[in-house]
């Protein structure tokens, strides 16, 4: 642990993020004045439009969107303001009453615009063809393309009412339980009380006995929570099961695909490109990876550490930053020109502190103002390819910005395609300037180990999902049934090289990515297939294909997936696609085996 503590003083000065861009303070006249001015723009917004979507033309019914977004916009200002305060310190009375308190009051003006969709959703199509003839309301056609998607779904409009209006206090109260929950969690590793995401960090340390000691703690601390956790679970699950039965949702997963827009046998070949690639994948890296460590199994805390002969030195942020702009600026200098504004404007918190938020985002806020990067940067080569990660997620969101509102965002699937290009393009450009091949050797297997977390444990997560809510169906599940499912689903995706002890089990409560979003995790192995077939068409390109890709980013939620990646020649809907998308970890792993 000592190590640990020099570590903080090499890293150099981190940044902390200055959210005066959103407002001052949480107590400044201006949230008070936005609320207000909010809810009188939804109240005359409801008088004027309710009831009468279907006899506006199109150019009206254009006006009224504008209008509808202007109002979005500021009550997206207030709430990502109160979101990344919450994310800085979860655990502070103040703030988390703050938070709750403009949950609830932007739910309640949000109330007032519930109508929009619905009504807009009950105009005929022929009708709505007309009107788009007009170029007010032509301009917004990908976002009536994607409202309209959700209409074999849509309830009764006081049914969806009193879902939008219970949501605080439904799946929000549980989800900013189990935020509070393990943001108050300590964590005891060899005489020192830790955050969640300081214990997980550690299982990447060089010294063993640190490993197995945080590992443990993490087993035990969640374990002795379990029931809170799986409380947690069983509710949310329910809630989700409850819901998809009244919206006709044929899958637990398909409520996502919707959302990400992406067909339901389009994530059902990933899935299963990825299953059937267990054993040529993570298996026999880990048997691999096992022969380097002197053993035939390796226990799970090994499972990303750091090989014997890598002494993985601290990498300072100004190193980091210098690295992640300069393969940016490589590939296409606009990309590394937005990228450098995150750090020269303190658009970024990277400290890691208690009871900040564990893990890393990117934050789009809205696009009148800008995105925000969290990180928890401990000097790892890791946290270097989370940095580029996050800043390709930022650099996406600025890009698509100008789409405004509601049509900057990306559906899941495609925002991950953003930041796992940029920790590509860094990685290569790291890999390109190594000449020693020891340390060739421990990237590549670093690299690999990414892409494993990336693609087949991202997919058991999925699978882990799949089998959870499958199973609540039948009846609330025992802390101990859960870790039945996790455990089962680890062994088959991580195979016989990993051993599991028995405190492994409890690791399913602390992905908070269950708790928020359901289905989510498929998105970072869809983004990782994605980028490798990208990248490899990047490779034997010409010129003009960073202006195609940076097009692509610029489109935001604009275009669907078949759309954007046409220009490529790819398609997500061909099984092969994924299929030489996970040929290039294969290789990865081929060529780590003739290294011996």
């Amino acid at each position: 642990m000592a190590a640990a503590e020099t570590t903080e003083a090499q890293l150099g000065k981190l940044p902390e993020w200055n959210l005066a861009d959103l407002y001052p303070g949480r107590d400044s006249p201006e949230i008070t004045r936005d609320l207000e001015q909010s809810a009188k723009d939804a109240s005359a917004f409801a008088k004027k439009y309710q009831g009468k979507l279907d006899g506006l033309s199109g150019k009206d019914l254009g006006q009224a969107i504008r209008d509808y977004e202007a109002i979005q916009d500021k009550l997206g200002r207030i709430m990502s303001f109160a979101s990344l305060l919450y994310s800085g310190d979860m655990i502070d009375p103040e703030i988390g009453s703050f938070y709750q308190n403009m949950q609830e009051r932007v739910n309640d003006i949000s109330t007032e615009l519930l109508f929009f969709g619905l009504e807009i959703n009950r105009i005929e199509d022929a009708a709505l063809d007309e009107k788009l003839k007009a170029p007010e309301l032509a301009h917004y056609g990908p976002w009536l393309r994607d409202t309209r998607a959700w209409r074999p779904h849509q309830l009764p409009d006081e049914l969806e009412k009193l879902l939008h209006e219970k949501s605080i206090t439904g799946k929000s109260a549980w989800a900013r339980l189990f935020e509070e929950t393990v943001a108050g969690l300590k964590f005891p590793v060899l005489g020192k009380e830790l955050s969640s995401a300081e214990a997980l960090h550690l299982l990447s340390d060089n010294d063993p006995k640190v490993r197995e000691a945080a590992a443990k703690s993490v087993g035990a601390v969640f374990g002795s929570n379990a029931k809170t956790f799986a409380l947690i679970t069983n509710t949310l699950a329910k809630d989700k099961e409850v819901e998809d039965r009244w919206r006709h949702f044929a899958k637990p997963i398909s409520a996502r695909n919707l959302s990400n827009f992406v067909e339901d046998e389009v994530v059902e070949a990933l899935i299963a490109a990825v299953t059937s690639s267990y054993g040529d994948l993570s298996h026999r890296y880990y048997k691999l990876k096992a022969k380097w460590m002197g053993v035939t199994q390796m226990p799970y805390w090994d499972r990303n550490a750091p090989l014997p002969e890598d002494h993985d030195r601290v990498i300072p942020w100004a190193e980091a930053e210098s690295t992640v702009l300069k393969a940016y600026g490589a590939f296409s200098k606009d990309m590394a020109n937005i990228g450098k504004i995150f750090f020269d404007k303190n658009w970024i918190d990277a400290p890691t502190r208690p009871a900040k938020s564990p893990g890393a985002f990117a934050h789009p806020t809205v696009p009148s103002v800008h995105p925000y990067l969290l990180l928890n940067y401990q000097g790892k080569t890791r946290d270097v390819m989370t940095l580029a990660h996050e800043l390709g997620h930022g650099v996406h969101q600025v890009l698509a910005g100008p789409q405004g509102p509601l049509m900057s965002d990306t559906p899941l699937t495609l925002a991950e395609t953003a930041s796992v290009f940029g920790e590509m393009l860094t990685f290569r450009a790291m890999l390109a300037a190594e000449t020693d091949p020891v340390r060739r050797k421990i990237m590549l297997a670093g690299k690999v180990e990414d892409m494993l977390n990336t693609v087949i444990r991202q997919i058991a997560f999925v699978e882990y999902e799949r089998r959870l809510h499958d199973a609540r169906r039948q009846g609330e599940l025992t802390p101990e049934k859960i870790g039945e499912v996790w455990m089962s689903v680890q062994g088959e995706s991580l195979g016989p090289a990993i051993r599991f002890d028995d405190e492994y089990k409890w690791y399913w409560a602390y992905i908070p990515h269950f708790i928020h979003t359901p289905f989510y995790v498929y998105a970072y192995a869809f983004g990782d297939c994605l980028v490798n077939s990208l990248y490899a068409v990047y490779q034997d390109a010409e010129e003009g294909f960073a202006e195609k890709y940076l097009d692509m980013l610029r489109a935001g939620g604009t275009k669907r997936h078949k759309e954007l990646l046409a220009p490529f020649g790819l398609d997500a809907s061909d099984p092969q696609f994924w299929r030489k998308g996970l040929s290039v970890v294969s290789g990865f792993i081929t060529e780590l085996e003739a290294m011996g």
